[in-house]
């Protein structure tokens, strides 16, 4: 397909829904610049075709852990796509964080300890070439977790998973996703990338389409040919073969949920009016030119600053030994040191939902991505004293107050609301960090956010601090 540039795109993002996106193979040269510079959004890698089997439903499955708002997108027959493409969206997310839930689970060579997993004794070796490093193959020993089946209870379309791990040196881990469709047929284990999350050693990537007659990949998200039935999640954690060393894999998330409406009834304001959070402003726009081999410099990073601003306000944020590389002319280097961790180096850009909350995992946090229905249902976060991190797009003179006027993949952190429900923001894309605090008409900011990611949001927290109750 084609698309055109609307204007300056601070990030443009991987994931369901964004507009104007193309497909095709990794950008080079000036594709990659003109990617960055000019929002013609993701790139992914050609199908690899794959059989898969029809399978009945497995033992074991479970529901989704939260099911938000009340009605279906239908199947299309028969019926009227204007107001199909007005349904909410609908979400459930389902979530492993503690050993009860870590037990629900098959376990191959990985025990629970502490409410997180790791190797135990491993089940085999795997020889692996980092394709992104000129270093010699090595051989790596591995343990399995499976999860059960999680059914939503609605046919879903588009499926993320996320992570919160530390990794030691010469460990790393893989995480799959699998579908099954509503006739029971059972899609293959698809890769959503070799993450090590560390800035030595393995270069954390995706792997590509891995298209089969079920679902692809696009980056970070799974994608059903048709409404879905059930998913399963598949975690393998790898150790340098002979050593003791493990990952620890303190939780692991997955997301279901319909496509973007192409429309969205703004929701009434709720608890959390009067409610704002501290949280650190950092601006991306003053890292332009740093770093470009990191998905092109400052003015693509709004990912990560978004969320350095949120590790900044847990004071989780990297110590002055963890950036001590970054140029001492560089403000905020924070920003430079997050940029640098979520780099996916297939995709060439830090704007991978999973490795960014991953990123947060590294610093301590329980990380995950989620998707909301309204920013009614973002309320319970704030009033939780939880900030979020929130994927919008919008065009010209659909985000009034907006630093930039358009953009096809964009991340801001919510941290607040007026009196009178009106969203505060920390935006990135202003140009100082001074001025990186913005109100944003609720109407405007909601339809930006949920017709275009189906309310995609970062979630990172202190294990300590309670999440709110899932509705």
């Amino acid at each position: 397909m084609t698309t055109t540039a609307r204007a300056l795109c601070p990030a443009p993002e991987p994931g369901g829904g964004l507009r104007g996106r193309l497909t095709g193979r990794p950008a080079t040269g000036l594709a990659l610049a003109l990617a960055v510079g000019l929002c013609l959004g993701l790139t992914v890698g050609p199908a690899a075709p794959a059989s898969a089997a029809a399978a009945p439903a497995g033992p074991g499955e479970i529901p989704g852990a939260s099911v938000a708002a009340a009605t279906d997108r239908p199947s299309g027959r028969g019926t009227d796509q204007a107001a199909r493409a007005a349904r909410p969206v609908r979400t459930a997310l389902a979530r492993w964080s503690r050993e009860k839930r870590w037990r629900s689970g098959e376990r191959r060579g990985v025990v629970v300890r502490g409410g997180s997993i790791r190797i135990g004794d491993p089940v085999g070796v795997r020889r692996f070439d980092d394709p992104h490093s000129s270093a010699k193959a090595r051989r790596y020993a591995y343990g399995r977790w499976v999860s059960p089946f999680v059914r939503p209870g609605f046919g879903f379309r588009e499926m993320i998973p996320s992570w919160s791990a530390r990794s030691r040196n010469g460990t790393w881990l893989q995480p799959e996703v699998r579908i099954r469709t509503r006739s029971g047929r059972l899609g293959d284990w698809d890769v959503l990338g070799h993450w090590q999350g560390r800035i030595n050693g393995l270069h954390d990537a995706t792997l590509g389409s891995q298209q089969d007659d079920v679902a692809g990949v696009s980056v970070d998200t799974v994608k059903t040919h048709s409404a879905a039935k059930a998913w399963q999640l598949r975690l393998t954690l790898y150790r340098r073969a002979g050593t003791a060393r493990s990952p620890v894999v303190s939780s692991v998330s997955g997301v279901a949920s319909t496509p973007p409406p192409s429309r969205h009834r703004v929701s009434a304001p709720g608890r959390a009016r009067g409610t704002v959070l501290g949280v650190r402003r950092y601006s991306q726009m003053i890292h332009k030119g740093h770093y470009p081999q990191w998905g092109g410099g400052g003015e693509a990073w709004c990912s990560p600053t978004s969320m350095a601003m949120v590790l900044a306000s847990w004071g989780r944020g990297p110590t002055r030994k963890q950036y001590a590389w970054v140029k001492s002319s560089h403000g905020n280097p924070q920003v430079d040191h997050a940029a640098r961790m979520t780099y996916d180096h297939r995709y060439r850009g830090t704007g991978n939902w999973a490795f960014t909350a991953a990123y947060a995992g590294t610093r301590g946090l329980d990380a995950f991505v989620t998707r909301l229905r309204s920013l009614r249902a973002a309320e319970r976060y704030i009033d939780a004293r939880i900030p979020l991190v929130l994927s919008i797009a919008f065009g010209p003179g659909e985000l009034d107050g907006a630093p930039i006027g358009s953009s096809n993949g964009h991340l801001l952190v919510l941290r607040g609301f007026t009196k009178s429900g009106r969203p505060i923001v920390n935006d990135p894309a202003a140009p100082r960090n001074r001025s990186v605090r913005r109100v944003y008409s609720r109407a405007q900011l909601e339809r930006a956010w949920i017709t275009s990611t189906a309310g995609t949001a970062y979630v990172a927290r202190p294990a300590r601090v309670s999440l709110p109750r899932q509705r």
